[in-house]
């Protein structure tokens, strides 16, 4: 793990001295996660063990999960929904659902809603990465396709003790402009960290400047190099967003409220991995669609693409996306996937 401080160059310092706080800090987390999670002991136990105050070691815990160190793994089979996982399963011709525990909140409120948005996104992520565990663990040269996105962030963090030296990770699509955690290129790297594996990335921008700059961009030996990989790819996962003011997309100004409104108009209600898709799961005919770089529907159709979905907001994009047939699996928080199957009844 890497503790990145920010100095103030104005102000006299001992670099020596400031590393070696950083590395008594990585040591105290690594010590106080082992006690509280493999040797079993509670908090006051474990400050009393490390000469910390029970404050300092709640600190300590929740920075272990934040970077990663500490990773949680859940059975699917004991939260509950199986019902509801079958019957999403059955109702879009999955292999299979998972869906995650149920926050269950019946009035939905501006308060709650950023509550189920946060659950959501670590709870699919956690799952998200169990998943993939398990197809490491039955892959030994296993090639993993990746998308972007916050439910991708999270998948990242939770795959700490996971040894894979033998598999390759390929992002799907090409880098964002804002470099963040959840950038293709930063999941991609994250995850070959984690794992020892290779990690390959689309050497290009997610979205051209005009058409023309796509097509020059997609046929290049290194580009074509990167999709020969992600077509071979034994497991993708690709996250599922809604087309709204609070998207990522937007948020991230990869489009244009002109942009937004166009899409609209031509029948779009969600998008992934750079495709923006009507309320049948069919690409809309919009210049966009036409100046990603990214893998397509097509390639992904006959891929085993895993659609992982977090927040209620995002039910109707969900539907959409898995009418379009495109997904084998899917992976989603358990309010949401409640929405999906109440939306059927």
């Amino acid at each position: 793990m890497t503790n990145v401080k920010m100095y103030d160059f104005c102000q006299p310092h001992n670099r020596g001295d400031s590393m070696a706080e950083a590395q008594e800090d990585q040591t105290l987390m690594a010590r106080a996660a082992w006690l509280y999670h493999v040797g079993g002991l509670n908090q006051e136990a474990t400050a009393q063990r490390l000469g910390l105050t029970r404050a300092r070691v709640n600190k300590l815990l929740a920075d272990a999960r934040d970077q990663g160190l500490v990773s949680i793994t859940i059975n699917p089979a004991n939260i509950g929904l199986l019902q509801v996982e079958d019957a999403i399963r059955v109702r879009f011709g999955l292999d299979f659902c998972i869906c995650t525990p149920a926050l269950g909140f019946d009035t939905p409120t501006p308060e709650t809603e950023k509550l189920l948005s946060g659950f959501a996104f670590r709870a699919v992520g956690t799952a998200a990465a169990a998943h993939l565990r398990a197809h490491l663990a039955q892959n030994e040269h296993a090639v993993i396709g990746t998308g972007w996105g916050r439910t991708l962030e999270q998948m990242t963090l939770q795959l700490a003790g996971m040894a894979a030296p033998k598999a390759r990770f390929i992002s799907l699509m090409g880098s964002l402009t804002a470099n963040s955690a959840y950038n293709p290129f930063e999941v991609v790297h994250a995850m070959a960290r984690a794992t020892g594996a290779e990690g390959f990335v689309l050497p290009v921008p997610f979205i051209a400047d005009s058409i023309e700059d796509c097509h020059v961009l997609m046929a290049q030996r290194t580009v074509q190099k990167a999709l020969q990989i992600a077509r071979g790819m034994t497991v993708g996962y690709i996250s599922v967003g809604e087309l709204s003011e609070t998207s990522l997309l937007r948020r991230q100004d990869m489009i244009t409220a002109r942009d937004m409104a166009e899409l609209r108009e031509a029948g779009a209600v969600g998008d992934t991995n750079g495709q923006f898709f009507d309320a049948a799961g069919r690409p809309v005919d919009h210049p966009l669609n036409r100046r990603t770089l990214a893998l397509g529907f097509d390639d992904l159709r006959r891929a085993n693409t895993v659609a992982l979905v977090a927040g209620p907001s995002k039910t109707a994009a969900a539907r959409a996306f898995l009418a379009s047939g495109v997904a084998r699996g899917l992976i989603v928080d358990g309010d949401t996937a409640l929405q999906i199957v109440a939306t059927d009844a």
